[in-house]
């Protein structure tokens, strides 16, 4: 496990997602949040459940859902391990959630644009492949989340400029959020962004001597 990992997990089963900078910044949002005992806070897909276990330790009502099966596993480990209590859910986004409403919804989705996007992505590569454009699940999440919110409710997305979050904020404005980006990072490249560089400059989402990626968290409320 990497440094950062280290901190906020006790294990990681081979092949699910390890916590990294993606994490840490939605955890820095998470921290800004005012987030009252007993709130009903959803964290999907929720891989190694740091975030879920961030938001337990609150005090709120966590629950997390991740669709692959060794992720609900690691979560549920890890909640054991650090006993802390939150309800793990195995299923595709929301649907294990549906019939609630919650005060918080997290979501660090899949964001990397493919080159093979027309194909679903497999095995390890499902926890950031997320088709041609980086949206295949961004799209889903901006639609289905506003209605799972509480009055007041709050969303916080973590995303890649490089899968549009122009589009995230539009989305989510649309369905009568107020929606802004409330943080950036700028990161050196990364192993799975290095192996697709060239992808990415024929398509103009990275300039010809770019070298890092802006990691971006978008905040959206709900004000009626």
């Amino acid at each position: 496990m990497s440094g950062y990992s280290r901190h906020v997990i006790a294990l990681l089963i081979p092949g699910v997602y390890a916590p990294q900078d993606d994490t840490a910044l939605l955890a820095e949002a998470l921290r800004e949040e005012a987030v009252p005992g007993g709130a009903r806070v959803l964290d999907v897909g929720t891989g190694s459940g740091a975030l879920a276990l961030a938001a337990a330790r609150r005090g709120a009502e966590v629950t997390a859902v991740d669709v692959s099966r060794r992720a609900v596993w690691t979560a549920r480990l890890n909640a054991l391990l650090f006993r802390v209590p939150v309800r793990i859910r195995r299923g595709d986004l929301f649907a294990p959630a549906r019939g609630r409403s919650y005060d918080l919804i997290l979501a660090n989705p899949p964001y990397v644009p493919a080159p093979h996007g027309g194909r679903g992505p497999r095995g390890r590569s499902r926890a950031w492949d997320a088709g041609h454009d980086g949206r295949l699940l961004l799209d889903r999440i901006c639609r289905e989340a506003p209605a799972l919110l509480t009055p007041r409710g709050v969303v916080l997305i973590v995303q890649s400029a490089l899968s549009d979050p122009g589009r995230t904020l539009e989305l989510l404005r649309g369905a009568g959020l107020k929606a802004a980006v409330v943080r950036r990072r700028r990161l050196a490249l990364g192993p799975v962004l290095r192996s697709r560089e060239e992808w990415l400059r024929r398509r103009g989402l990275l300039a010809p001597h770019e070298r890092t990626e802006e990691l971006v968290v978008i905040r959206a409320e709900r004000t009626r």
